[in-house]
């Protein structure tokens, strides 16, 4: 009996845990037609206030965020979400309990949360900027400042160039240098050298290229845009492009230096949350176009939420498609509970496992969805566990096979299942019985994703995540497995079982593996 499908737009999800708030957004993307927002919701947390004193994310802000997070997830999930990324930023990169804080936050979300460089959320920045106000053939520079760090960026005929990511988060220099309110002159002077000492590198580098406009983003750019332009805080949507001249930012900053938090809160514009932070990240604001000697500053609602949507949209069938979808993860989530299956090794097996089968593409040239079932093996391959340690693979195949999974057909089913009994000890042969149920297609899936299910799983041997993602590089003798890891990880044991498997894929694939770090 054929089997018919029906067709809808893809649907995104993008979480971003700020150092200063948490936001989401969900979006249906249409081919060449600006995403249909679905969802969005972005409250302020203050998460690198502690980091910024401390060193370390308090217990209450992790609590709070926790609650954030379940919250945002309970409203994407509704909507049939093919694809969710979750990135943390500035504060969580400094934070020295970066690890408890991710493991927390991830179960909450039910989801991986990736710790991003400053590199990574510069890319998505400007991803964002381009998917809602294309600039085709200008030369733009974007400045993002966030509470933990500023991006500055610089765009030609919308091609990423070079990037900057400095500590001038509003939050961070409100809390390292402005103490009085109003702020002191002092305090003030010794703010803008700090600001004009950092971002010196940038200047000089760019110093001495064309610049056609400026894009400010984030929550600073928009209150001094709404501020200038005599704009509501409950109507910020009406200042998305809109102008302001650095000549009125820079009268602006003047007055809002002489101002306490409650006379800068009255501001159209500006709310007291703001308020509290406004006057950094002004000024950080201004510094930056009168190093570049710019007129004006044009502000862009985009941020890392809308370049999450647009790379997973372009990633398409190679990335959002190869994932299960919310109701399919919730499923092999709850099975894989039942069976008493450690979710935060599951998860991460089931991340790596992705960015191998993505990367991994040009060789396996499997369809998309084939990913998911990868992904679902990835959850479930410790099943077996359940009955016995001895043999565990074999129980799992068992548990899986004869398990009732809503959103996979039987054959389907068989394949995760195959995989799970394949995870480790031999490979497949003709006398196992268990194969008869996969037909040509899939026997042919099961050898191609064998080898990324061990080795995924073998990149969280210790069960630590001390592993972040894995980018995946062709080359003319080996593939390059290029890990995403802090810089003093201990990844002995990972780095052992995974090299175990060279010959496995040199069998598969025709070529060795080779591991290095980003």
């Amino acid at each position: 009996m054929p089997r018919y499908y029906s067709f809808r737009m893809p649907r995104y999800a993008a979480i971003d845990i700020g150092s200063n708030s948490v936001r989401m957004e969900a979006a249906e993307v249409s081919g060449e037609e600006a995403p249909r927002i679905l969802a969005s919701e972005r409250q302020v947390t203050r998460l690198g206030a502690s980091v910024f004193r401390a060193g370390r994310i308090s217990q209450e802000s992790t609590e709070m965020i926790c609650g954030v997070l379940a919250s945002m997830a309970a409203q994407y999930k509704r909507l049939d979400i093919t694809a969710v990324r979750a990135v943390a930023t500035a504060a969580v990169r400094d934070a020295n309990n970066q690890q408890e804080f991710i493991a927390r936050v991830s179960a909450a979300l039910g989801t991986d949360v990736e710790i991003i460089s400053g590199q990574e959320e510069s890319r998505l920045i400007h991803l964002g900027v381009k998917s809602r106000w294309p600039h085709p053939a200008e030369r733009f520079l974007i400045i993002d400042i966030g509470g933990g760090s500023a991006e500055i960026i610089y765009s030609e005929n919308e091609r990423f160039g070079q990037s900057f990511s400095k500590p001038l988060g509003a939050l961070r220099l409100q809390e390292l240098f402005l103490r009085a309110d109003p702020p002191r002159p002092t305090e003030i002077h010794r703010l803008e050298e700090y600001i004009a000492e950092r971002i010196g590198s940038a200047v000089r580098r760019l110093g001495g290229a064309a610049i056609d406009r400026v894009v400010g983003t984030s929550a600073t750019a928009s209150a001094v845009v709404c501020a200038i332009n005599r704009i509501p805080r409950q109507r910020r949507e009406e200042a998305n492009r809109r102008r302001a001249t650095t000549a009125q930012i820079r009268r602006l900053y003047k007055d809002l230096c002489q101002m306490d938090a409650q006379g800068r809160a009255k501001l159209t514009g500006i709310g007291p949350r703001r308020a509290e932070i406004i006057v950094p990240g002004t000024a950080v604001l201004l510094h930056v176009l009168e190093a570049f000697h710019m007129p004006a500053l044009f502000y862009s609602a985009a941020g890392v939420r809308d370049g999450i949507i647009a790379d997973l949209a372009m990633r398409g069938a190679d990335r959002g498609l190869s994932q299960m979808s919310a109701e399919q993860r919730s499923v092999v989530e709850a099975l894989a509970e039942h069976f008493g299956v450690t979710l935060r090794h599951a998860r991460k097996v089931a991340r790596l496992a992705n960015d191998l089968f993505t990367g991994f593409q040009e060789l396996h040239k499997l369809p998309p969805h084939y990913g998911t079932l990868l992904e679902a093996s990835a959850y479930l391959h410790d099943a077996g566990h359940f009955v016995s340690d001895t043999r565990h693979h074999k129980h799992s195949y068992y548990l899986v096979a004869n398990s009732d999974m809503a959103g996979f057909t039987r054959p389907e089913r068989e394949l995760v299942a195959n995989l799970c009994r394949y995870h480790r000890k031999s490979l497949p042969t003709q006398e196992h019985g268990n194969l008869q149920a996969l037909d040509a297609e899939g026997k042919r899936a099961l050898a191609w994703l064998t080898p990324l299910l061990r080795l995924a799983d073998s990149l969280d041997r210790s069960h630590g995540q001390r592993i972040r993602s894995a980018q995946c590089k062709v080359r003319e003798n080996d593939i390059l497995i290029a890990l995403n890891l802090p810089p003093e990880a201990d990844i002995d044991l990972e780095i052992w079982a995974a090299e175990r498997l060279t010959d496995l894929f040199r069998q598969v694939y025709g070529k060795p593996i080779a591991l290095g770090r980003v």
